[in-house]
């Protein structure tokens, strides 16, 4: 993983003589990733990371409405550009870049051929994260409207029967070390 090294190179050539805490503040998609710079960073500096994962929308209303974050680390580029427009932050810049997949149960064939007629089918149930709070559920939403596309009257079918499981205030956290989609009811078809 190249971006991480090259974080932690700055790191290592700007430490300081006095030991300091970093709050960084994350979508929850690049916990593991960073996680892993995290505790890297602080064995080369010997400075401390706290790390808050979660739904980028909602650790942007966090930090605007007070909370203290050194580094905020988001899924998409307009919650971050929202807090320098606001003037709680730098410059904005693009450092990793996310893809949207599909989590199926166990033993449902699903393949790219066949997604959007599972999806639509009425026995299966989906799952989205919060669109506004949490980028993956809007780039899921963005997928429905693409969907219309190619079957009319499949976005408001798709945005009908999603259920918004993850990314808002009322989520349920996962338990400690898992994904949230690892951990729905039932083990539902998530699509995140």
């Amino acid at each position: 993983m190249r971006a991480p090294a090259i974080v932690l190179a700055i790191c290592v050539m700007t430490r300081s003589a006095a030991a300091e805490t970093i709050q960084l503040y994350a979508a929850g998609s690049l916990k593991l990733a960073l996680t892993e710079v995290a505790r890297s960073y602080e064995d080369a500096t010997g400075n401390k990371v706290e790390a808050k994962y979660g739904a980028s929308g909602l650790l942007k209303n966090e930090i605007l409405s007070g909370a203290k974050a050194d580094v905020f680390a988001s899924a998409n580029m307009e919650h971050p550009q929202a807090l320098h427009d606001e003037k709680k932050s730098g410059p904005v810049v693009r450092f990793a870049r996310n893809a949207l997949c599909a989590l199926v149960r166990l033993g449902l064939k699903v393949d790219s051929a066949n997604l959007l007629e599972r999806m639509l089918d009425p026995a299966i149930q989906l799952g989205t994260s919060t669109p506004k709070a949490d980028p993956s559920g809007d780039y899921a939403f963005e997928v429905f409207r693409k969907a219309e596309v190619i079957k009319p009257g499949a976005q408001a079918t798709l945005e009908k029967k999603a259920l918004q499981l993850t990314g808002n205030a009322a989520s349920a956290p996962p338990p400690t070390g898992r994904s949230v989609y690892g951990t729905l009811p039932r083990a539902v078809p998530t699509f995140s």
